[in-house]
Protein backbone atom coordinates (compact mmCIF):
# COMPACT_ATOMS: atom_id res chain seq x y z
CA UNK A 1 0.00 0.00 0.00
CA UNK A 2 0.87 3.71 -0.70
CA UNK A 3 -0.08 7.06 0.72
CA UNK A 4 0.48 8.72 -2.87
CA UNK A 5 2.93 11.36 -1.14
CA UNK A 6 6.25 11.60 -3.69
CA UNK A 7 9.23 10.75 -2.20
CA UNK A 8 11.72 11.57 -4.85
CA UNK A 9 11.96 12.49 -8.75
CA UNK A 10 13.90 9.87 -10.44
CA UNK A 11 15.22 8.68 -13.12
CA UNK A 12 14.55 5.90 -15.88
CA UNK A 13 18.35 4.94 -17.06
CA UNK A 14 17.61 2.03 -19.11
CA UNK A 15 14.87 -0.31 -20.65
CA UNK A 16 15.17 -3.31 -21.59
CA UNK A 17 12.28 -5.00 -23.75
CA UNK A 18 11.87 -8.51 -23.17
CA UNK A 19 9.21 -9.78 -25.87
CA UNK A 20 6.06 -8.45 -24.57
CA UNK A 21 7.80 -7.01 -20.69
CA UNK A 22 10.32 -5.06 -20.38
CA UNK A 23 13.12 -4.46 -17.28
CA UNK A 24 13.28 -1.13 -16.17
CA UNK A 25 16.36 0.44 -14.07
CA UNK A 26 15.29 3.34 -12.31
CA UNK A 27 17.82 5.79 -10.31
CA UNK A 28 16.62 7.11 -7.11
CA UNK A 29 18.90 7.38 -4.37
CA UNK A 30 16.58 7.92 -1.42
CA UNK A 31 13.87 5.18 -2.40
CA UNK A 32 17.06 2.16 -3.29
CA UNK A 33 18.81 3.38 -0.18
CA UNK A 34 17.40 0.47 1.83
CA UNK A 35 15.14 -1.39 -0.73
CA UNK A 36 15.64 -5.20 -1.05
CA UNK A 37 14.56 -7.73 -3.74
CA UNK A 38 10.93 -8.17 -3.66
CA UNK A 39 10.32 -4.54 -2.37
CA UNK A 40 7.75 -2.31 -3.74
CA UNK A 41 8.26 0.61 -4.92
CA UNK A 42 5.57 2.87 -7.16
CA UNK A 43 7.50 4.07 -10.08
CA UNK A 44 4.45 7.08 -11.78
CA UNK A 45 2.04 5.03 -9.37
CA UNK A 46 2.80 1.41 -10.97
CA UNK A 47 3.28 -0.94 -8.00
CA UNK A 48 6.63 -2.36 -9.34
CA UNK A 49 8.62 -5.06 -7.59
CA UNK A 50 12.37 -4.39 -6.83
CA UNK A 51 14.10 -7.37 -8.76
CA UNK A 52 18.04 -6.03 -8.04
CA UNK A 53 19.50 -2.72 -5.92
CA UNK A 54 22.91 -1.18 -5.64
CA UNK A 55 21.65 1.19 -3.08
CA UNK A 56 21.49 4.42 -5.68
CA UNK A 57 18.99 2.70 -8.17
CA UNK A 58 16.90 -0.38 -8.64
CA UNK A 59 15.19 -2.59 -11.36
CA UNK A 60 12.45 -3.99 -12.02
CA UNK A 61 10.67 -6.35 -14.48
CA UNK A 62 7.30 -4.87 -15.61
CA UNK A 63 4.64 -7.16 -17.91
CA UNK A 64 2.02 -6.48 -20.33
CA UNK A 65 -0.66 -6.00 -18.01
CA UNK A 66 0.83 -2.93 -16.72
CA UNK A 67 2.02 -1.79 -20.03
CA UNK A 68 -1.50 -2.20 -21.00
CA UNK A 69 -3.23 -0.34 -18.59
CA UNK A 70 -0.43 2.61 -17.99
CA UNK A 71 1.74 4.84 -19.59
CA UNK A 72 4.67 2.89 -18.50
CA UNK A 73 5.20 2.12 -22.60
CA UNK A 74 6.00 5.75 -23.53
CA UNK A 75 9.14 5.84 -20.87
CA UNK A 76 12.65 6.14 -22.29
CA UNK A 77 15.92 6.42 -20.55
CA UNK A 78 15.92 10.10 -19.28
CA UNK A 79 12.34 10.42 -18.11
CA UNK A 80 11.74 11.96 -14.96
CA UNK A 81 9.49 9.43 -12.51
CA UNK A 82 7.49 9.52 -9.29
CA UNK A 83 8.75 7.45 -6.78
CA UNK A 84 7.22 6.22 -3.88
CA UNK A 85 8.68 3.13 -1.29
CA UNK A 86 5.43 0.74 0.19
CA UNK A 87 3.79 2.53 3.64
CA UNK A 88 5.01 1.10 6.93
CA UNK A 89 2.83 0.50 9.36
CA UNK A 90 2.42 2.70 11.80
CA UNK A 91 3.37 5.69 9.08
CA UNK A 92 1.00 9.08 8.90
CA UNK A 93 -0.97 8.82 6.29
CA UNK A 94 -0.49 12.25 4.46
CA UNK A 95 -2.56 11.18 1.14
CA UNK A 96 -4.48 8.41 0.65
CA UNK A 97 -4.59 5.01 0.54
CA UNK A 98 -2.82 3.82 -2.71
CA UNK A 99 -2.51 0.60 -4.06
CA UNK A 100 -0.54 1.25 -7.17
CA UNK A 101 -2.86 -0.85 -9.25
CA UNK A 102 -3.68 1.92 -11.85
CA UNK A 103 -6.94 1.63 -13.25
CA UNK A 104 -6.29 3.88 -16.72
CA UNK A 105 -4.55 6.51 -18.43
CA UNK A 106 -6.03 10.00 -18.84
CA UNK A 107 -4.39 12.80 -20.88
CA UNK A 108 -3.77 16.50 -19.34
CA UNK A 109 -6.21 18.74 -21.45
CA UNK A 110 -5.02 22.04 -19.83
CA UNK A 111 -2.71 24.39 -17.57
CA UNK A 112 -3.85 27.18 -16.07
CA UNK A 113 -0.99 28.89 -13.97
CA UNK A 114 -2.00 31.33 -10.79
CA UNK A 115 -0.44 32.81 -8.56
CA UNK A 116 -0.09 30.55 -5.75
CA UNK A 117 -0.79 27.51 -7.65
CA UNK A 118 -2.33 26.12 -10.84
CA UNK A 119 -4.79 24.18 -12.00
CA UNK A 120 -4.40 21.30 -14.36
CA UNK A 121 -7.31 19.73 -16.14
CA UNK A 122 -7.84 15.90 -17.69
CA UNK A 123 -9.80 13.54 -19.61
CA UNK A 124 -11.94 11.55 -17.20
CA UNK A 125 -12.48 7.72 -18.67
CA UNK A 126 -15.94 6.87 -18.75
CA UNK A 127 -15.53 3.78 -16.68
CA UNK A 128 -14.05 5.64 -13.81
CA UNK A 129 -16.11 8.41 -13.96
CA UNK A 130 -18.50 7.19 -11.72
CA UNK A 131 -15.97 6.67 -8.75
CA UNK A 132 -14.54 10.69 -9.06
CA UNK A 133 -16.71 12.76 -6.69
CA UNK A 134 -15.76 16.82 -6.26
CA UNK A 135 -13.39 17.01 -2.77
CA UNK A 136 -12.59 13.10 -3.43
CA UNK A 137 -9.48 11.49 -3.70
CA UNK A 138 -7.69 10.23 -6.94
CA UNK A 139 -3.84 9.65 -7.64
CA UNK A 140 -2.53 10.81 -11.00
CA UNK A 141 1.11 9.68 -12.06
CA UNK A 142 0.90 8.32 -8.15
CA UNK A 143 0.39 11.29 -6.46
CA UNK A 144 -2.45 11.41 -4.11
CA UNK A 145 -4.68 14.59 -5.48
CA UNK A 146 -7.84 16.23 -4.39
CA UNK A 147 -10.52 17.17 -7.37
CA UNK A 148 -11.56 20.33 -7.46
CA UNK A 149 -13.79 20.56 -10.36
CA UNK A 150 -15.68 17.71 -12.32
CA UNK A 151 -17.55 16.76 -15.06
CA UNK A 152 -18.91 13.67 -17.04
CA UNK A 153 -15.39 13.43 -18.71
CA UNK A 154 -13.03 15.57 -17.41
CA UNK A 155 -11.23 17.08 -13.76
CA UNK A 156 -9.26 19.14 -12.59
CA UNK A 157 -6.78 19.54 -9.73
CA UNK A 158 -5.15 22.53 -7.62
CA UNK A 159 -1.43 22.09 -7.38
CA UNK A 160 0.79 23.93 -5.00
CA UNK A 161 4.01 24.97 -5.82
CA UNK A 162 5.66 22.05 -3.89
CA UNK A 163 4.23 19.53 -6.18
CA UNK A 164 5.21 21.47 -9.30
CA UNK A 165 8.21 21.03 -7.73
CA UNK A 166 9.01 17.96 -6.34
CA UNK A 167 6.58 15.43 -9.48
CA UNK A 168 6.75 15.14 -12.74
CA UNK A 169 3.62 17.06 -12.83
CA UNK A 170 5.76 19.94 -12.66
CA UNK A 171 7.28 18.73 -16.04
CA UNK A 172 4.33 17.73 -18.30
CA UNK A 173 2.89 19.40 -20.82
CA UNK A 174 -0.89 19.78 -22.46
CA UNK A 175 -1.18 16.42 -24.31
CA UNK A 176 0.45 14.20 -22.29
CA UNK A 177 -0.46 10.87 -20.86
CA UNK A 178 -0.76 10.43 -16.35
CA UNK A 179 -1.78 7.14 -14.93
CA UNK A 180 -4.67 7.21 -12.98
CA UNK A 181 -5.93 5.21 -9.94
CA UNK A 182 -9.10 5.91 -8.75
CA UNK A 183 -10.30 6.03 -4.79
CA UNK A 184 -10.16 1.77 -3.77
CA UNK A 185 -12.95 2.46 -0.68
CA UNK A 186 -15.26 4.23 -4.03
CA UNK A 187 -14.77 0.58 -5.42
CA UNK A 188 -15.54 -1.42 -2.71
CA UNK A 189 -18.43 0.19 -1.72
CA UNK A 190 -20.04 -0.15 -5.47
CA UNK A 191 -19.47 -4.03 -5.16
CA UNK A 192 -20.87 -4.14 -1.84
CA UNK A 193 -23.71 -2.38 -2.63
CA UNK A 194 -24.87 -3.61 -6.75
CA UNK A 195 -26.59 -6.95 -5.46
CA UNK A 196 -28.66 -5.07 -2.95
CA UNK A 197 -29.57 -2.91 -5.41
CA UNK A 198 -30.12 -4.91 -7.99
CA UNK A 199 -32.27 -7.04 -6.24
CA UNK A 200 -34.37 -3.73 -5.44
CA UNK A 201 -34.52 -2.28 -8.87
CA UNK A 202 -36.01 -6.60 -9.77
CA UNK A 203 -37.93 -6.27 -6.87
CA UNK A 204 -39.66 -2.79 -8.20
CA UNK A 205 -40.58 -4.30 -11.61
Amino acid sequence: MFTGIIEELGEITELSWKGEGAVLAVRGPIVASDARHGDSIAVNGVCLTVVTTDGESFTVDVMKESFDRSSLAQLTPGSRVNLERAAKVGDRLGGHIVQGHVDGVATITAREPGDLWEIVRFTLPPDLARYAVEKGSITVDGISLTITEISADHFSVSLIPTTLEVTTLGRKAVGDLVNIEVDVVAKYVERLVTPHTDRLAGGAR
